[in-house]
């Protein structure tokens, strides 16, 4: 079975290229924060309320996309979720990376480097086996245009798609408008996505503030 941060990135990356959809970085970053304390969660090594995140069990899961995470809580002071999501978001790319290296080593992803006149100017993903894909997609549709009870890995897909405001991607408008009450019925299940969204929107909100006065960021 698939982590939930190489399941989210197997939704960002596009079919046609394999380079990942245009989705704000700060986003992103934080929604491979949250799919690693969502996966953390669902391990038993973490729990959750509306005003912390508490550590219960400091034992090694034995999986390097999750461990150095689980050793940052053990050491650090109880906190929330939303901090604990802007901490780790600050490891995200190296997450994602490694993420995307055990795709590869899996035969789902190959990875090709693109260059014009020998110097490297991108990477990109193309799938090889897309039935990895295929089938988070289908739970996602499956949760979305029903009123089953979804299971707690598809409230978790399903918040971290919407955190990374990839529903776009895989909607048409119309789709979209029909699943969106259902999206924020679905999102609001899981105390980590309400967090991870709320890092999300307050980041964005800041940007804007600084746009507005003309603040510069280096």
């Amino acid at each position: 079975m698939l982590r939930f941060v190489e399941e989210i990135i197997l939704l960002l990356l596009r079919d046609d290229d394999g380079k990942f959809v245009n989705v704000p970085q700060a986003s992103m970053d934080r929604a491979v924060a949250g799919a690693v304390l969502m996966e953390l969660a669902m391990e038993n090594r973490i729990d959750t309320d509306l005003e912390h995140l508490m550590l219960v069990d400091a034992t090694p899961v034995g999986d390097s996309l999750l461990d150095p995470t689980l050793a940052m809580i053990a050491e650090g002071e109880e906190s929330d979720s939303r901090h604990w999501v802007e901490q780790i978001s600050r490891q995200a790319p190296e997450i994602r990376e490694q993420a995307l290296d055990r795709l590869v080593e899996q035969g789902i992803l190959e990875r090709e480097d693109d260059r014009f006149l020998w110097v490297f100017r991108s990477r990109r993903y193309p799938m090889i086996d897309g039935h990895a894909e295929r089938e988070v997609k289908l739970r996602i549709m499956g949760v979305l245009f029903s009123n089953e009870i979804p299971s707690p890995r598809d409230v978790v897909i399903i918040c971290l798609a919407h955190a990374c405001g990839i529903f776009t991607e895989l909607l048409s408008k119309r789709e979209l408008e029909q699943a969106s009450t259902r999206i924020e019925q679905v999102r609001k299940l899981d105390l980590i996505g309400q967090a991870m969204t709320q890092s999300i929107q307050d980041f964005e909100m800041w940007l804007a503030n600084a746009a507005v006065q003309g603040r510069g960021f280096f």
